[in-house]
């Protein structure tokens, strides 16, 4: 599948900016390269043995996580003859790209949680898009483009028939930044960031770089247009901020998106919202192949024996339903003279004074804590995370949630503790609606999930597996803000543009030009739809949701001075703190795919991979790992799959 034109090519080289890169140049000819001969994707985990497809007994697994790792991975093993079910917690199926129904208007749209970029360098998720047939649900976007602040002209990646050096010697041809670039090889610091982005190895630029996170190294005699132009911008697309990210991580990324990648920067989106586009023929066809998949249901219990895991218990819902009452500690912090919070994290109880009722502040969509309504009903929730909104009895008014809050009866009070029963408890002496047992488990739940699945550890689970997932961290939160608009305007960047310099937005969307429900939206209702995003701020200098919206819009007007003024005719907000934090020093003891434990197996962003990958691609990779970690210990063939050049040409 080639998503982009093939028309285009690179710009010619002059002979003033040929003898200026002629250095780069002896190094590709050295190398062997040309710009004809890029290449290819290197093949891993290919079997040597003629070995059979399909497994040759009755085997079963759980996949815990419908995200798009978890559909990878029981899409794999459904079609290889592996009886599948997958348990999602959320009424809708793909994690992070997950889509749901809105109201604007009349008109019933769909929101998910940003916009999603398919690089072509995602061949394992692209050789799913091609199996699935689904080709036509993507659309080429041409060219990217990293739009800036203050001090640099925009820079626009267009795709490369170009392996490295020659894709910087185009870069460096177009680029209006070229002589703010600040490189001098003959400055020690300068020469060691060469060494680096051109000579990725793992785990050897890991263990060099791991220990510093990206400013530390960024520090002194650092190429600062270098920093400001590529690392800053790059290091945030990677949804971890800059002072918290590994260096090691951030070659990793660069490596993979670029360096050691001949195909460019530029991409394909989706036509409509990535649920149609992609987790509904993923999930079609897991169905097809006889797996089953469980939305809405919440994993209560993992029962260990013998070193593995026996089972997994399971109910229907997000609310635990079990008849034993627990006791809860009044939260000072949140508590007011009308109003008192019980608990603390994603198990906080409101209690109105006087009360003998509670109701769970646990979203009933994907276990968010749901947070007094910025603006709507008064004593209202909405959560921070997907805007799901409840009303003050905590049923459901709009958003992706499909189940009311869950209420409790409080039984007791003793000074600041109350002991809660859930109001409708299942009859079921053990609270349970069911349980699965299966020869292999895959968790690929997001880190928080994973985290919360081995606090519901019944027996011994592994403690070298413990300790790993114990030390996961999450980066810093992710924020969409969505703006329907009655004004239109000129842009002369790609349909999605990073941003590099502002306080909150890294990043903007032309939804009315990019997704056909909101091109035809917009030509019938509106000027625009207008999506911006933060890829990681801090939570202290943006602490409430009307912060971000108030934020979002300033900025907005900033970076199209065409709009303001506009009426902003809807908007919708997204808020999450789930995606996975890369930390310096992180690396050593980050999970694989195979674990210690013979039958579990894990899968998603965060998971250790053995060759350059990120975003969408680390997920989906990791979960066809996952499969094919089941599909060795059944005697059955495993994928092949694909990367681009695991190490840089230097190899240093």
């Amino acid at each position: 599948m080639n998503p982009f034109p093939d028309s285009w090519q690179p710009p010619d080289i002059s002979r003033r900016s040929a003898l200026k890169l002629l250095g780069a140049g002896a190094v590709g000819g050295t190398l062997g390269y040309t710009r004809f001969a890029k290449p290819r994707p290197t093949l891993h985990q290919v079997d040597q043995l003629d070995l059979p497809n399909t497994v040759g007994r009755a085997t079963k697994a759980v996949v815990v996580g419908g995200g798009l790792a978890g559909l990878a991975a029981a899409y794999e093993l459904s079609k290889r003859g592996v009886a599948v079910t997958l348990l999602e917690r959320s009424p809708q199926l793909g994690g992070k790209i997950a889509s749901w129904p809105i109201q604007v208007g009349d008109h019933e749209l769909r929101m998910e949680h940003g916009f999603h970029g398919f690089f072509p360098q995602y061949y394992n998720l692209f050789s799913l898009v091609d199996e699935l047939k689904a080709q036509d649900n993507f659309q080429s976007l041409n060219f990217y483009a990293v739009l800036y602040k203050n001090g640099y002209e925009p820079e626009a990646f267009y795709p490369s028939n170009a392996a490295f050096p020659w894709n910087i010697v185009d870069l460096a041809v177009s680029s209006d930044n070229r002589l703010s670039w600040g490189i001098n090889l003959t400055k020690l610091k300068h020469l060691e960031v060469f060494r680096e982005i051109t000579s990725f190895r793992m785990p050897q630029t890991y263990e060099r770089l791991d220990h510093l996170s990206v400013d530390e190294w960024g520090q002194g005699q650092f190429p600062k247009g270098l920093y400001d132009l590529y690392f800053l911008p790059f290091a945030k697309s990677s949804l971890n901020s800059p002072d918290v990210l590994s260096a090691g991580e951030l070659m990793q990324f660069f490596h993979f998106y670029f360096f050691g990648n001949p195909e460019g920067l530029a991409f394909n989106g989706t036509c409509e919202d990535m649920g149609r586009c992609l987790v509904d023929p993923l999930s079609n066809a897991i169905e097809a192949n006889g797996g089953r998949i469980l939305t809405g249901v919440t994993v209560s219990q993992i029962n260990w024996q013998d070193g593995k895991i026996a089972s997994v218990d399971y109910q229907k819902g997000n609310m635990a339903v079990n008849p034993v009452p627990f006791w809860c500690d009044r939260n000072p912090l949140l508590s007011t003279d009308t109003t008192d919070y019980y608990g603390a994290g994603d198990r906080l109880f409101v209690v109105n004074a006087d009360s003998n009722s509670a109701i769970s502040l646990t979203c009933t969509h994907q276990g968010c804590s749901v947070n007094k309504a910025v603006a709507a009903i008064s004593d209202s929730f909405i959560c921070p995370c997907h805007g799901a909104a409840y009303d003050a009895q905590g049923k459901v008014v709009s958003g992706p949630a499909q189940e009311n809050l869950a209420q409790f009866k409080v039984l007791k009070r003793d000074a600041d503790r109350i002991q809660l029963i859930a109001a409708n408890p299942v009859n079921n002496p053990t609270g349970l609606a069911d349980s699965l047992d299966a020869d292999y488990f895959v968790f690929a739940a997001d880190i928080p999930g994973i985290k919360n699945l081995f606090s519901l550890s019944q027996g011994d689970p592994s403690p070298t597996v413990m300790a790993q997932v114990n030390q996961l961290q999450v980066a810093d939160p992710f924020a969409v803000g969505r703006f329907w608009l009655d004004r239109d305007y000129a842009w002369d960047q790609s349909w999605f543009t990073s941003l590099s310099g502002y306080d909150l937005t890294d990043s903007i969307t032309l939804y009315h030009k990019v997704q056909g429900d909101y091109t035809k939206r917009a030509e019938d209702n509106w000027g625009s739809v207008v999506e911006l995003h933060a890829c990681c701020y801090k939570e202290k200098q943006v602490p409430t949701q009307q912060a971000l919206l108030d934020t979002y819009k300033r900025e907005l007007w900033e970076i199209v001075p065409e709009l303001e003024g506009a009426n902003i005719l809807h908007q919708e907000l997204v808020n999450q703190k789930n995606f996975a934090g890369f930390p310096p020093g992180s690396y050593p003891n980050r999970p694989s795919s195979a674990t210690a434990v013979p039958n579990l197996m894990f899968a998603g962003d965060w998971v250790k991979m053995p060759f350059p990958c990120g975003l969408m691609e680390r997920a989906v990779s990791s979960g066809l790992m996952a499969a094919n970690e089941v599909l060795q210990r059944e005697g059955s063939a495993r994928r092949p799959l694909m990367s681009v050049n695991p190490e840089g040409v230097f190899k240093v």
